[in-house]
């Protein structure tokens, strides 16, 4: 498992140092304009669960290195359930776009990492600390880069509101652990025996009120991003169409809300607030899979 993380690591050293020859010039005006609509209109957005998002502030929860070496070690056991796609040119697009969408959070300093792992289920996983990962299956679906990044900002809301530690502070493995988990915080060992199976902690179903706020923050981060703020809507709708004959999706209709439903969920939380926010889908810039 560490030498999967090793692998991980290694194989997009390289995307921080080619970032800046990415043109991100276009993305970044969109980004700015869409930036000061959406500021405008975000105080009138209500947060999905007020009680919640308040109990939440009181729980003290590990330190965000401690966060980091929980994710680091969930990202080892998922790998060594399904490695990385062996295309540097489709993990370097996609760590682009990702850190670029995870820029325009409240967490931008996260050592975030991104990639695709081969799979033909149609799912997508977030670790603590910012490792995220989307199946080959789901990455089919997509028709422009819009939906990347709208998917990809789903799952950076997962991180950023923390959805997935608090599952394991609710079973108080990390809260029992904590003192030991400071003390070795790059002990995998030590580590791997307060997280248990990590691939089962992020496949888990998490609370929908959840997955509802996760897509809540996509649809912005992407629109902030200066993409169009559909592209996570029209992966739901993507979905939703091939759930009907393909098993693919199966696994991720058991651990999330149905996608009529999370579409209604957004309808009513984007309202006609966004139609004035002109972003870019970039279908030609989406990177094809190889054959």
């Amino acid at each position: 498992m560490k030498r999967s993380v090793q692998i991980l690591l290694s194989s997009l050293c390289l995307v921080s140092a080619s970032a800046g020859a990415f043109d991100l010039g276009e993305l970044k005006s969109k980004a700015d304009a869409a930036k000061a609509k959406i500021d405008a209109t975000k105080a009138s957005i209500p947060p999905v669960n007020p009680k919640l998002a308040e109990a939440v502030k009181e729980i003290k929860g590990p330190s965000e290195s401690e966060e980091i070496a929980i994710g680091r070690q969930i990202a080892g056991n998922l790998l060594g359930a399904a490695p990385l796609v062996k295309d540097d040119k489709l993990q370097k697009y996609v760590n682009r776009i990702g850190r670029w969408v995870a820029t325009q959070s409240e967490r931008p300093d996260l050592p975030w990492h991104f990639g695709v792992i081969q799979s033909e289920d149609m799912n997508a996983f977030a670790a603590p600390g910012g490792y995220i990962f989307i199946t080959l299956g789901l990455y089919r679906t997509f028709q422009s880069e819009a939906d990347l990044a709208g998917v990809l900002g789903h799952e950076v809301g997962h991180v950023i509101r923390q959805h997935h530690l608090k599952i394991l502070q609710q079973s108080k493995l990390v809260d029992a652990g904590s003192k030991a988990l400071s003390k070795s915080v790059g002990g995998n060992d030590k580590v791997q025996q307060l997280i248990g199976s990590g691939a089962e902690i992020v496949a888990r179903g998490l609370d929908k009120d959840a997955e509802f706020e996760a897509d809540r923050i996509g649809v912005v981060l992407a629109t902030r991003a200066g993409y169009d703020a559909y592209g996570l809507p029209s992966v739901l709708q993507q979905i939703g169409h091939a759930s009907k004959d393909d098993n693919r999706a199966a696994l991720l209709f058991k651990t999330h809300p149905l996608p009529e439903d999370r579409l209604n969920k957004l309808d009513g939380a984007m309202g006609d607030r966004f139609d004035r926010v002109k972003g870019l889908t970039l279908e030609k810039r989406l990177v094809k899979l190889k054959k």
